[in-house]
């Protein structure tokens, strides 16, 4: 039995300095103000410290426990998770390709009673995470895979340069790596109506520090972004130790399951689940992913 499966939400999260059930508040307010404003303008927020630091062993041991389970698989890759022999000019990004080395723990062996499970599914948690993107609403996916993942990248790999399917992601790391493994952004480097492939290609070729940020993250930090406009990766790992996050997926309308292809891609496996619902996603934009 988990030591976290009487602890309260308060418990888990630093709720002084995050009131999850108190956002109409000065402090709630301030909280989702910042968090609206750095995604507006950069496309990425930190809440450093979410989860209290008496948890965060907790946090780590729990994830340390499951992440032999992940699915490996070293792929050649290119930005826009395309075929790589897609027939594309000979100048195009996405002719440029990348060892994507990360792995993914599927949700169907993440412990209910887990501290990550449970900060997924709590309503107050949820609710926040809508307010701080602006939604008045999200929904768990009902994908029985994704949803609610773990990130493991093992020392010598990384997670390369990428865009996400999503609009928006919410990451909380719980084991950082002994050296590299950086997130590293482009914050806006398209749009849903510009794909921006003179600069895309110049980060790839080793020309964009002008568009790039590297950003600091510490086990307990929660961080919400913006991936689908704006390019990143994880640099690669270096040490013993692997880097895991925590990956809380979720979507504005209910009933979202993933592709056969891509979830083969991520697991390993598909489930019934994922055959019934083939050919029923709806897409938001006409870029290349």
């Amino acid at each position: 039995m988990s030591t976290v499966q009487a602890i309260t939400l308060d418990q888990v999260v630093d709720t002084a300095r995050y009131p999850l059930s108190q956002l109409d508040g000065p402090e709630g307010r301030a909280v989702l103000s910042r968090a609206r404003r750095e995604l507006s303008e950069t496309g990425c927020t930190v809440l450093p410290d979410f989860v209290r630091p008496s948890l965060r062993a907790t946090l780590e041991d729990e994830c340390a426990a499951i992440a032999p389970q992940a699915h490996h698989d070293v792929e050649t890759v290119n930005v826009y998770n395309i075929a790589v022999d897609s027939d594309l000019p000979e100048d195009h990004p996405g002719r440029r390709t990348f060892q994507r080395g990360n792995a993914f723990v599927a949700r169907d062996r993440v412990p209910a009673e887990s501290v990550i499970s449970r900060l997924y599914s709590h309503p107050a948690f949820q609710d926040f995470i809508a307010r701080c993107f602006g939604l008045p609403r999200l929904h768990e996916l009902t994908d029985p895979l994704s949803g609610l993942v773990l990130n493991v990248v093992a020392p010598g790999m990384e997670h390369p340069w990428h865009f996400d399917t999503n609009e928006f992601t919410v990451s909380l790391l719980t084991r950082g790596a002994q050296d590299g493994g950086v997130f590293e952004y482009c914050p806006n480097i398209r749009s849903a109506a510009d794909e921006n492939f003179d600069d895309v290609r110049d980060v790839l070729d080793g020309r964009g520090e002008r568009l790039t940020r590297r950003l600091p993250l510490h086990p307990g930090d929660l961080q919400l972004f913006k991936g689908r406009y704006s390019l990143h990766r994880v640099s690669p790992v270096r040490g013993d130790l692997a880097r895991h996050s925590a990956i809380f997926a979720y979507s504005e309308r209910p009933g979202v399951i993933g592709s056969v292809a891509r979830t083969r891609q991520l697991f390993g496996r598909v489930l019934p689940e994922h055959l019934a619902a083939e050919g029923r996603a709806v897409r938001g934009d006409r870029l290349l992913d």
